[in-house]
C-alpha cells in the first residue's frame, strides 16, 4: 500500500501532521516499505499454484495438493528431494490425469515415466499368479528403485501384490500400445496389457 493511500485513511488532523520531515511521515514511509513485499506476492499470487511458475521451494508442497506427496516422502523440509524439481513439476501438472487413471496400467506407467524421466516400463500379470503384477523397470531407471517402489505401492489396486524387477539391457519385447479405453477408469485392475506412454508434458 502506497504512503498516499495509507495517509488518506488517517483522520484529518493526522494527515496534516504527516508532512515531509515529520515523525508521522517517517512512519508512513516505513509502513509502505513493509507492505511492499507482501503486495508483490499478492500481485502474482496465481504463480504460486502454477506447476511451472511456482518457486522451487513450493513445488514439493504442491505435490500434496494432487495426492503425489508419496513421491517426495521427505520427513523434514530440509531433506533433499528424491527427484529433480522439473520432474516434480511434471507430476503436479499431470495431477488430474494421474488421479483419473489411478489403479490402472496407464496411470501407473504414466506416473513412473513422469517421475523417473525414463520410458519402457513393462507391467505384466502372470497367468499362474492372479492379482499379482510384475513391474519391469528399464535399466536406465535402475538407480531410482526407491521412488519406483513408492509409486507402484501407491498406484496399484489394494488387492494386488507386486514384484519389481529390473529388465535386461535388451528389455522385454513390447506389444503395440493403444490409448486406454474410454469406458475404463480408476479401479480397473492392472492387467497384462502394456500401457501407452503418457500424454505430452506441458512446457514451462
Amino acid at each position: 500500500m502506497r504512503r498516499a493511500a495509507i495517509e488518506r485513511l488517517l483522520p484529518a488532523a493526522y494527515q496534516r501532521a504527516s508532512g515531509p520531515g515529520s515523525v508521522l511521515g517517517a512512519l508512513l514511509d516505513v509502513m509502505e516499505a513493509l507492505h511492499a513485499p507482501d503486495e508483490a506476492v499478492l500481485a502474482d499470487v496465481d504463480a504460486l499454484f502454477a506447476p511451472y511458475r511456482t518457486p522451487d521451494g513450493f513445488v514439493a508442497y504442491l505435490t500434496r495438493w494432487v495426492a503425489m506427496d508419496h513421491v517426495v516422502a521427505a520427513p523434514r523440509p530440509d531433506t533433499p528431494l528424491p527427484l529433480p524439481v522439473g520432474r516434480l513439476r511434471d507430476l503436479v501438472a499431470h495431477g488430474a490425469l494421474l488421479a483419473r487413471w489411478r489403479g490402472t496400467p496407464y496411470g501407473m506407467r504414466t506416473a513412473l515415466e513422469l517421475a523417473t524421466g525414463v520410458t519402457g516400463f513393462v507391467l505384466d500379470e502372470p497367468a499362474d499368479r492372479p492379482f499379482h503384477v510384475v513391474v519391469g523397470v528399464p535399466p536406465a531407471a535402475a538407480d531410482q528403485l526407491a521412488v519406483v517402489t513408492r509409486i507402484v505401492e501407491a498406484e496399484k489396486p489394494a488387492a494386488v501384490t507386486v514384484e519389481i524387477t529390473v529388465l535386461g539391457d535388451a528389455g522385454v519385447p513390447d506389444q503395440p500400445a493403444s490409448e486406454p479405453a474410454a469406458d475404463a477408469g480408476p479401479g480397473r485392475a492392472v492387467g497384462r496389457a502394456h500401457v501407452p506412454s503418457p500424454v505430452p508434458r506441458d512446457q514451462p
